[in-house]
């Protein structure tokens, strides 16, 4: 039997996981009452409404199968204990023999068990309890004081329990086991982790209630002078007679001031579940953009005669988003191209336990290159992603499979085929209940690449998927990722592309002339379809790696050169120049484990690597992206031993002609203009005299040692100087922090930037030196990492090679306010020491 939907709700979730430790009341900030890995909640500490706390601390973890582990009585004093998120794969070593292959980047999978003791107050014994889970990768069982309670197979989507009928209540504790099992390999394209690798929830409420995912907003009316809101509030009695509920709806804006309410009244009886409907008109609304990501929160408080019973809160943005056929993605009435990129969901060194500051800090790379739109591909992020996206203001396309009925190459034996027919519908209604109040997400898709594109039977399936979708969200349009729109010998049916509300275009360029002509052809052939891309090639490239510059050296696999460079700039070209193209998602943003070749355990497709450093590409789409300056100049220029040997200079500008200069002497000048003004349009000051057609700008120079010069000039004036100079040997170790100050919450992470820097205080673009890492104080170092597709090693560890001069440490506070101290060391290198300060 398919257990009760439940997951992650609606509060703000860096607020909530910040009162985790140290607010009083809370159950995971209290002393253990009983044995050492229990918690207990103490009498009175409930308020009469809901509770909805972290229970992601005190659990107990062992790699490996053992039978009875769910019963009480099992003896766990030898089991590890560990906070959760937990992904047991990322701890493990590479192996070229590892079941998961490249796959998952020959990394361990296997089966795990997780257990935790924990005690519920006396005074709880009337009300219900229940247990969250965002996401358990993957076959997840779970049972309660030894209680079998459900299996949950899919890994991505949140899924709950009532505990209430098994509790034991006062001084007795509890017990929960976990069993995550990840054995069966291949199982997902690309990397999934493994384990409770989300966190966890415990929900206490009345019997009178919202259930999870209860509330559902939309915006049928969106105007700058007023706009409507509509409100659908489930309330479920649970309680033994007829409940007299009042439903309060109120909108409170930014400062937590109430600026539009309305009140319903409706008996609902016992075991039964009523869904309210109201309407709110909230005036002179600020709309929720990218430019402003404004959200409003809706409270829906729930009463009895005897007074408030439960409060259920729910973020709103306040939207309208429209594809059209002509004029592409409109957001509240005008135009915005989606300049997207797809992303995966692990966090390199992090695995797929991903602290939310190492999320944040990646938009935030994201967002400066001028990426407005996520695709979510290829499966459900955690809920803490897409309040970022609402918070930051990123659109975001939001994905549910990769996989339907027909298996994929890459997963022969245990892909999600063989969970669809059983599942589909339930993963796909919990993952659009989860996800449709975020304004954040204009766009639903339904799957990526799906072989059943090719099969008669995958109409019949896409147009369930789709329906699925429209009755639980009637308010978004739905797309797939196609990219078998034309190939050969077999290509998507037209009654499948018919099934769309937008049809997805993956690589539009592969097939024959569509090189060149890209959508074109279908918008002759079909004017009234929507279109966008889902996935595209990005400007891949291993980072700081040149060698492709040099026909005679051969890549190892999985190190990429930038060779398909003006691919990509002549599709940004045309997506940029139609309208009807609702925009594009490159392929990928940022660097990703799995889909690789030994020795490599990754890709090198993003833009940004698994570090959060920019490549040379990041810098072509910003140049295109934004409005701010931008002349970015490479490759680095430490060529010893090919002195007068000829190499590229390659420059990404929004300049419109860039001087550059070798070693104080003139190598010319060149120019672009894009877009360029027709007759009749707009005029020019000073007409570009164009040397090229691209959207880069080159030059090739004999190399000699010494300094690289680019001056950039706009109408005839100079606007930007950049230099990349020869650097000397390593000589000491420098130290960035994205943050000195940090929260002392077991969750909050700083990311310190380690370089290798010459005497000149210089970062040497060919350095590998290794470093070695001490910490002191309060934290932990969760991960190193370089950025090198090929190193193998431990993320966990002490020491780590930098790549190309740079590599990077994550570190985390502990529940203890003070300081962290971070020592680095290498061989023959000045040492260096960053603080990091942790605040409760």
């Amino acid at each position: 039997m398919k257990n009760e939907n439940a997951a992650a709700g609606h509060l703000t979730r860096r607020n909530l996981l910040g009162q985790a430790v140290g607010a009083a009341g809370l159950l995971s900030a209290l002393e253990p009452a009983g044995p050492a890995d229990a918690q207990a909640l103490p009498e009175g500490a409930r308020r009469a409404g809901r509770v909805r706390e972290s229970f992601d601390f005190a659990w107990k973890f062992l790699k490996g199968d053992v039978p009875g582990a769910q019963q009480p009585e099992f003896a766990d004093a030898n089991w590890r204990a560990l906070d959760l998120p937990h992904d047991w794969s990322i701890e493990g070593a590479f192996s070229e023999n590892a079941p998961a292959k490249g796959e998952g980047a020959y990394l361990p999978g296997g089966i795990g068990w997780y257990r935790k003791r924990f005690r519920m107050a006396e005074s709880d014994r009337d009300r219900k309890v229940a247990i969250e889970f965002d996401g358990a990768y993957q076959n997840s069982e779970v049972w309660i004081n030894g209680q079998y309670l459900g299996k949950r197979p899919y890994g991505f989507i949140g899924f709950g329990y009532d505990l209430t009928p098994h509790l034991n209540f006062g001084a007795r504790d509890n017990l929960i086991a976990v069993k995550v099992d990840n054995s069966r390999q291949p199982n997902c394209r690309w990397y999934t982790g493994s384990g409770i690798y989300r966190h966890t929830w415990l929900v206490v409420t009345n019997r009178l209630y919202v259930p999870t995912w209860g509330a559902f907003i939309t915006t049928p009316l969106v105007a700058r002078d007023a706009s409507l809101a509509q409100v659908k509030t489930k309330v479920r009695n649970e309680g033994k007679g007829v409940a007299r509920c009042t439903l309060a709806t109120r909108v409170l804006d930014r400062d937590g001031n109430v600026v539009a309410g309305v009140e319903s009244a409706q008996d609902v009886s016992a075991n039964d579940e009523y869904e309210f409907v109201q309407q709110v008109r909230v005036e002179k609304p600020n709309l929720w953009s990218p430019d402003s990501p404004y959200l409003y929160k809706v409270r829906s408080t729930v009463r009895d005669p005897g007074g408030i019973v439960d409060e259920y809160e729910t973020p709103m943005g306040i939207r309208e988003a429209v594809f059209d056929a002509d004029k592409g993605f409109l957001l509240n009435g005008k135009p915005v191209k989606l300049n997207g990129v797809c992303l995966h969901s692990e966090g390199g060194a992090v695995g797929a336990a991903v602290p939310e500051r190492v999320w944040e800090r990646r938009l935030e790379v994201l967002q400066a290159m001028g990426c407005n739109s996520i695709r979510t591909s290829h499966n459900p992020y955690a809920p803490e992603f897409l309040d970022l996206c609402d918070k930051m203001g990123f659109l975001v396309m939001d994905e549910v499979f990769d996989e339907w009925k027909e298996p994929k190459p890459q997963t022969p034996n245990y892909g999600y085929r063989i969970y669809f027919d059983e599942w589909s519908e339930q993963d796909v209604t919990s993952f659009v209940h989860r996800d449709r109040n975020h304004p954040s997400v204009v766009l639903w898709s339904a799957g990526n690449e799906v072989v059943d594109q090719l099969v008669p039977a995958g109409a019949g399936t896409v147009r369930r998927l789709v329906g699925i979708f429209h009755r639980e969200d009637p308010t978004r349009f739905v797309t797939v990722g196609c990219d078998r729109i034309v190939a050969e010998p077999v290509a998507v049916s037209q009654e499948f592309l018919e099934q769309l509300d937008v049809v997805g275009y993956n690589y539009v360029d592969r097939w024959r002339d569509r090189a060149e002509k890209y959508y074109s052809i279908d918008r002759q052939a079909f004017p009234h379809r929507r279109v966008i891309g889902t996935e595209s090639p990005a400007m891949s490239s291993t980072r700081g790696d040149y060698r492709y510059l040099f026909p005679e050296i051969k890549l190892a696999a999985g190190h990429w050169g930038n060779d398909r460079g003006i691919d990509k700039e002549q599709l940004w070209r045309f997506v940029r120049t139609y309208d009807y193209v609702s925009g594009d998602h490159m392929w990928s943003g940022i660097d990703y484990l799995g889909e690789a070749a030994w020795p490599t355990k990754g890709s090198t497709s993003g833009v940004i690597d698994t570090c959060g450093f920019e490549k040379d590409g990041y810098y072509f789409y910003q140049s295109q992206w934004t409005t701010k300056t931008v002349l970015h100049l490479f490759p680095h220029w430490n060529w010893k031993g090919k002195e007068g040997d000829f190499i590229p200079v390659l420059c990404y500008t929004n300049c419109d002609s860039v001087e550059l200069f070798v070693n104080g002497k003139s190598a010319g000048t060149q120019s672009y203009n894009f877009p360029r003004a027709g007759q009749g349009g707009p005029q020019q000051r000073n007409r570009v005299r164009r040397t090229t057609g691209d959207l880069h700008l080159s030059w090739t120079v004999p190399y000699q040692p010494g300094t690289l010069k680019a001056v950039g000039t706009r109408d005839g004036n100079t606007v930007a100087t950049v230099e990349v100079a020869t650097t000397g040997e390593p000589s000491a170790i420098g130290f960035s922090v994205d943050r000195e100050t940090i929260a002392a919450d077991r969750r909050d992470v700083a990311h310190i930037k380690v370089s290798i820097l010459d005497a000149q205080g210089r970062v040497v673009p060919d350095a590998g030196n290794e470093v070695a890492f001490e910490l002191q104080g309060e934290g932990r170092i969760i991960g190193l990492d370089s950025g090198d597709p090929a190193s193998h090693e431990d993320y966990r560890g002490a020491r780590r090679k930098a790549f190309n001069g740079l590599c990077l440490a994550i570190v985390q506070s502990t529940a203890k306010a003070g300081e962290i101290r971070l020592n680095a060391s290498a061989a023959g290198l000045k040492a260096a020491n960053v603080v990091v300060t942790t605040k409760g």
